[in-house]
Parts: structure tokens; sequence; C-alpha cells
């Protein structure tokens, strides 16, 4: 059908949702209407997302029962006995995620899947370790992440608590894609599967299960205790998920002195007081930093709607907030992981670093200067859960930590995706150490840099929406691919990889290396002076996202090398198109 006929088929379907009739019927832009019917909502193997509205690319609650349809046909196919272990299902604070929540509930109820979903709101993190506790099969998590406020979505985790691996992903998106028509999959009442014990509500032993694994996470109490009744955080949950979780992590670890962003505080899925609520924009400090001027607090935390990613703000030398960078704070949990579990029991030999392929190099060098490997993934917390999986499963690895510049941090893996809260404590944890040496977390940057060099990275992307937007990113990945870039602000590009046709071409010697991770549409060029830059369409946005990489001797000499690197890279697109 085209989406014309799509429209028409929406508007005649005689028990269509009332509302979604009606916003159909009031919507006088053929462009919108086009964009919403031209083509369905893509699942990918991370599930999927989108604006909230009427269409078949649409997050609606028929664009959800088709997702939900083919989780549960994947499910019927694992017998009986996955179909009794159950789907556990959470939502954030986003328009009509209960609602989704409840619609994926009913959906699978009605196959006789045994479901669990959350009394109310909880954090992606938790989800995941549901999961776990409760041994389910799978789980849902109705979430957009920090994308703006139209904007939801549904993501699906295996029975580890990992966003599903390759291959079972692959099977999953083709049951989804299987389902043909969205508007007449059948479901079953909440009631009526109440009734019958299929859907059963969950919340507060779970809860108290997560609080208490995330003890865990401390390496070093009395670091706490030294500073607990001086130290000082300020932290904003964005009016997600996290304000309940973190505020009782780090009551119980030992910090006293938490002051919440009261305008940020209480869920709302409208986000009034940002423009997007996602901690890694500095919009999104903006109360957090009145905030801590006036408390003077040591460190300020904000994590995003459903509390996967936080950022971390605190004085630099001129005594005001700043920001740091996801590949900063990465490296500040590392170091710290690293030095003082050395110094308390030691590491494992084969203990293991997880970092993406557009992740920073200074947590390798970190790693490396302590004897540690670092091993890389594609981008996408789903690779590390599956590489964690791997090493349970060989033992030739032991986990220790996990992270992605994007602001998602793993320490226990307790949880199998990336944790703001475990994060907000470990972090909250590092800051009270250097309180104890008269220091800060911009103090303990730099002293890495000065011992590792200036490692400075960044990100340009260009929002591109719509049909025409997904054929531009075609053309730009296209016209890197076939005109190469051959040197890059003066330095010559010394290894092409492109992880779609899995090769590495180390370009003076033309030879060629097979890459052995998963395919993905990525290129990634490294440089002569051992900067690089990577190329990649997002797979939750309508974005193509450029990441940079550079290290210098000094944060000067960074600075440039960053800016005449983004500048000729940037410059290039248009003639890629």
């Amino acid at each position: 059908m085209n989406w014309k006929e799509n429209v028409k088929r929406w508007l005649e379907f005689a028990d269509i949702d009332q509302d979604l009739k009606q916003a159909l019927q009031d919507e006088k832009d053929e462009a919108q209407l086009e964009d919403a019917f031209y083509k369905h909502l893509e699942f990918g193997t991370g599930g999927m997302r989108g604006i909230i509205g009427a269409g078949t690319n649409r997050m609606n609650i028929y664009t959800v029962r088709k997702a939900a349809e083919g989780l549960a046909r994947f499910t019927e196919e694992q017998g009986d006995v996955a179909k009794g272990r159950g789907v556990v299902i959470a939502y954030d604070s986003r328009h009509q995620s209960p609602e989704f929540a409840m619609e994926a509930a009913k959906v699978l109820g009605h196959h006789g899947i045994q479901v669990y979903v959350f009394e109310s709101l909880r954090t992606t993190p938790e989800l995941s370790f549901a999961v776990r506790y409760l041994h389910a099969i799978s789980g849902i998590m109705i979430t957009a992440s920090h994308n703006p406020a139209p904007y939801n979505g549904f993501k699906v985790y295996g029975e580890d608590g990992a966003q599903f691996a390759s291959e079972a992903a692959s099977v999953l998106v083709s049951k989804v894609n299987e389902v043909e028509d969205e508007l007449t999959i059948p479901v079953t009442r909440e009631e009526v599967l109440k009734e019958k014990g299929i859907l059963l509500i969950i919340g507060d032993t779970v809860d108290q299960a997560y609080l208490k694994q995330l003890e865990t996470i401390t390496v070093n109490r009395e670091i706490i205790k030294q500073v607990a009744d001086t130290f000082k955080i300020v932290y904003t949950p964005l009016h997600g998920t996290g304000d309940r979780p973190v505020r009782k992590g780090l009551q119980q670890i030992g910090f006293k002195h938490v002051q919440v962003v009261k305008e940020q505080e209480h869920p709302d899925g409208d986000f009034p007081t940002v423009d997007c609520p996602n901690p890694e924009e500095p919009n999104a400090f903006k109360l957090a930093i009145e905030y801590g001027k006036n408390y003077d607090a040591d460190i300020l935390l904000a994590t995003d709607p459903d509390t996967d990613r936080v950022g971390v703000a605190v004085k630099n030398c001129d005594g005001e907030y700043q920001l740091l960078t996801g590949n900063q704070i990465g490296a500040l949990l590392l170091h710290y992981l690293i030095t003082e579990k050395q110094k308390k029991n030691g590491l494992p030999d084969n203990a293991t670093v997880l970092k993406t392929i557009v992740t920073s190099e200074l947590g390798r060098d970190i790693a490396e200067a302590h004897g540690l490997e670092t091993i890389d993934t594609l981008t996408g917390f789903k690779y590390i859960s599956e590489k964690i999986r791997e090493f349970e499963a060989t033992r030739e690895h032991s986990f220790l930590f996990g992270y992605e510049e994007s602001y998602g941090y793993l320490i226990g893996d307790f949880a199998r995706d990336k944790d703001a809260v475990q994060a907000c404590l470990l972090i909250s944890e590092v800051a009270a150490y250097y309180k104890t040496k008269d220091m800060n977390l911009y103090d303990a940057l730099m002293e890495i840099f000065e011992e590792y060099g200036y490692y400075r990275e960044g990100l340009e992307s260009l929002k591109l929406e719509g049909k025409a937007g997904v054929e531009k990113i075609a053309s730009i990945m296209e016209g890197f691919r076939s005109e190469p870039p051959v040197d890059v602000a003066g330095k010559k590009v010394v290894v092409r990889e492109d992880y779609q046709t899995s090769e590495r071409i180390f370009v003076e010697e033309d030879r060629h290396e097979a890459i052995t991770l998963p395919v993905s549409n990525v290129l990634k060029y490294k440089l002569e002076d051992g900067s690089w830059f990577c190329i990649r369409p997002s797979g939750t946005e309508p974005k193509i996202k450029f990441y940079f990489g550079v290290r210098g001797k000094t944060m000067e000499e960074s600075e440039q090398m960053l800016e005449e690197l983004k500048q000729d890279v940037m410059g290039s697109v248009g003639e890629k198109e």
C-alpha cells in the first residue's frame, strides 16, 4: 500500500482508537501525513523509537501491539517453559508509557505468556536487573531514553538482562515484520489476565533486591565516611525515573547531603524545564548549576528520563561548574576502580575493560599502564553486554568496567545495560576520594591528562528527518565509501575501517584485514598522528553522527587539533552527498 491507502485503511477501520482517528482527521499537512504512513516504524535490533502519534511510522497502541505480537511469536517458538518464565515490562515518565506497557502486556497475555508489569515507573537498569532476578525469558522497556518529549520507544531484553544479542535480535525483527496488520492484533483485557494470574503487578520486592546489589558498587566505604559530613551533591532526575533509586542508593552508602533540583524532581513527560532531557546537553544542567552555586556543591549529577545515562559537572580552576564529557567521566571511574581495587584486594590477571569503537583511547592507555586488556565493541551497550556473557562462558576474561562516550557506564554486572544509578554512586565516591586529598574531579582529570596525554573527543550530528533525511544519510555514507578521504586536517589517513564490509585497510601497505565485530553501517578513519574520526547513522534518532578523537601534549594543542579535524571532515560532508 502507498501512504494514502494506509491513511484510508486506518480511517475506515471500525474499531480504530477514537483519539487517533480524530488526530488523523485534524491533520491537514499532507507532508506530515505522508511521513506518518509512508512506511512502518522500523523495529531494529534494539527495538523501535519514534514520534508519538497516529500512523504506521509513529509510536501508538497499534505499532506497540505489532512489536509485542512479534515478541509473543518469538517466545512461543521457544516452548511452554519460556512462556511460563514470562516477560517483565517497565516504563518511564514519557507520555503514554503506562498505556504502551499495558498494551504490550495484553498482547503477550493473549498468547498465554506470563507477564510482570511494574506498578509505576522504573529505570531501564532496574528492568534489566528484574529480568535476571525473576528468571524471565525477556523484558520490555517503554522509553525513548534522552530523546525530546514527542518521542517514545520500545526496547527488548533477553534472559540475561541485556538487549537482544545480534542473532536473536535478527529473528525477533523478522517476527515483528511478519505481522501484516497492526490494527487487528488480538488482545485480552487487563482484568481478565489478572484474574487468570497471567498478569502480575510487581514493585517493592524487586526494588529492594536491586538496592541491595547497589551496595556492592562501592570500593572503599571508609572514604565516604571521612567526608560525609561536608560532602555535598546536587542531583536532578530531569523529570524522569531516577529520583528514588539515586537518592536511596547514595543514602545507603553513606552520603548525607543530597540536594535535589525541585523544579525537575517529579516525573513529567513534557520535560518543561529543558529543551531536551539529555545530560549530555549543557542546558540540561542550567538549574543544577544554580543550585550548585547556592549550595556550594562538590558535584552535580543529572540522569536522563530512564536513568541509563548520567552527566557530571564540577568546579574548574576558575571556580565555575564545568560539564565533564562522557569519555572524561569514564576515565575517572576506570582510573579509580583500577588503582583503588589494586590497593585493597588486587585485580584478577584477566580483568578486562570494555569500550566501544567511538570511545576515547584514554581508557585503553590507563588500562594498559596497569596491565589490563581493553576490548572494543560496536557502538551500543548491547555489544558490551554480549562480551560480558562471552566472558562468563569462556572465563578467559573477567569483567571490570564497561563504558561508552555517550554517558553510559556499567560497574556491577547484576544489570546488563548501562546503569546511571551505579554510575552516580561510584562517581560520587571518586569525588569523595579526591576531596580527602583537597582535590576535586577537575583536578583529578588534569592529573590524568598530565600522565597519559591530553585526550579530547568531539561529536557532530546532522539531524535529517523524514523520508528525505533517510535518503540523504544513505547518500553521505555512500559518498565516504566511494571517495574515501586521503588526508584530513593535513594528516594522512593510514587506516580505513568499514564495518559494513568487515574490512580494515592499512593504506600505505595496501594490506587488508578482516574485522571480527558484527556487521554495522559504520566507517572509521585513523590518521598518522593517532587522531581518528568515525561516521555512523544513529540507530535511534534521525541523525548521522560524526565522532572525533585527538591526543595532544597540552590542552590547548588538543583543542586546536580537534577543531581542525572537525572543520575538515564536516566541510567535506556536502561534497559526499
